[in-house]
């Protein structure tokens, strides 16, 4: 498939209408990987009001916030569905914890990213394998990483398109939404957490600070990612 023949499909489509298209087109061969943050929840709301049995999953690292297990609950509740849950493998979660303790992700790049690759990475991987169409909730203001990201792209890494239907949205047009649409969301947002990912890599930002700033906040913003998203 041309990435950038759909790419000039959808320059001028709202996000509704791109979910439309690739989930009527692939079916179960397309899913949304919901991190169950803000803009997730946008896309599940979307994704839901076209297939009611669509695929949507998410990857639960066993170190989430117990908020972020409140929100999953309560989309399955409003929805009638039940999200697929990928969890790492625990033989790699014994031997991580042989190996660098509890948090010894804080004690080094390669340590936090050994973490993010057992608890994130591999059950990712294990989620997108019968895949064709992977649905994020990205969006290009989150992250110097993430500026020059396109509608639709082919992610080498996983052997997927990917699609990214908030690419150009706002935090208002997110937060508009799930007001407009009563949207279960995740409490965390209300106390100044933009992005929520496992409880010891994520805090709260304080104001004026960037929108990634309480993700892995000991590194510096070029690092800021686990892998999901790198190029």
């Amino acid at each position: 498939m041309d990435v950038n023949n759909l790419n000039q499909k959808f320059q001028n489509s709202n996000a509704q209408e791109i979910i439309e298209y690739f989930i009527k087109e692939y079916g179960q061969d397309a899913a949304l990987s919901s991190s169950l943050g803000a803009e997730d929840q946008v896309l599940t709301d979307m994704i839901l009001k076209v297939d009611k049995n669509a695929n949507i999953f998410t990857l639960d690292t066993g170190r989430l916030h117990p908020e972020t297990y409140d929100v999953m609950d309560a989309t399955n509740l409003k929805y009638g569905v039940k999200l697929n849950v990928f969890f790492p493998l625990n033989e790699k979660v014994e031997e991580l914890y042989q190996k660098q303790g509890i948090n010894g992700h804080f004690e080094s790049i390669e340590n936090r990213k050994n973490c993010c690759n057992i608890r994130k990475m591999e059950p990712l991987r294990r989620a997108l394998k019968p895949l064709k169409v992977w649905i994020t909730g990205l969006r290009a203001a989150q992250s110097v990483t993430r500026t020059d990201m396109p509608i639709v792209e082919y992610d080498e890494n996983f052997g997927v398109i990917k699609v990214n239907p908030l690419i150009n949205w706002s935090e208002e047009d997110v937060w508009n939404y799930i007001k407009q649409n009563n949207v279960p969301y995740n409490k965390l947002h209300d106390q100044g957490f933009p992005s929520i990912g496992c409880a010891p890599c994520t805090r709260a930002i304080k104001d004026g600070e960037d929108i990634r700033a309480g993700r892995w906040w000991w590194e510096n913003p070029e690092h800021k990612e686990c892998g999901l998203h790198a190029k």
